[in-house]
């Protein structure tokens, strides 16, 4: 299947040159009176390594078929990222080229969306935002409420995020995945 430069997004797989990509990021540049630029970084998906291509707007790039299937998280022992087929209940252990910044919003038996070109794992796609505990964050000021000033929380799986003032241990808030800034407060 073919799709035009502009339609590429985060996590999708495409094929360029015979060869299977992972995009990590992408963004779209239109400069002034001239054509439309993709600029996106690629993870090589047999060698892992990224590359930058820009694609002009006009350009069509091959998708191949990539499998989604659900899987939940168990267990992490070092570098090692323990993951089970909600369907089979099989285990599987993926790379930390798969995975990528993943791993920062996933806590055990969280449920994710793992895609598959050839029967070979690409990419871990995650939820467009995370609810997660606040651990630790310096106490509140009176009155300071109404200033645009953020502190540094650190979240219940050890992620460090800037958060309004008013946001104290204990407080549910909700993160974007995609640029790891806080969004809301859940109540």
């Amino acid at each position: 299947m073919m799709i035009k430069a502009t339609d590429i997004r985060r996590g999708m797989v495409i094929t360029i040159e015979g060869t299977n990509y992972v995009v990590v990021d992408f963004a779209h540049h239109t400069p002034g009176n001239l054509r439309a630029k993709v600029q996106t970084k690629l993870r090589n998906m047999n060698t892992g390594t990224l590359i930058d291509k820009r694609l002009r707007s006009v350009d069509e790039v091959e998708v191949p078929y990539v499998e989604t299937k659900e899987y939940e998280y168990l267990y992490s022992s070092g570098d090692e990222h323990v993951f089970m087929d909600t369907e089979t209940f099989d285990q599987l252990s993926f790379p930390p080229e798969v995975l990528g910044t993943a791993m920062q919003y996933i806590l055990p038996n969280h449920k994710v969306q793992v895609m598959f070109v050839d029967n070979k794992p690409v990419s871990v796609d995650v939820p467009a935002s995370i609810d997660l505990t606040v651990v630790d964050t310096p106490p509140s000021i009176k009155g300071a409420t109404a200033t645009n000033q953020y502190k540094e929380a650190t979240l219940e799986n050890g992620l460090k995020v800037q958060v309004p003032p008013f946001i104290g241990p204990g407080e549910k808030v909700r993160i974007d995945t995609r640029t790891g800034e806080y969004i809301e407060r859940v109540k």
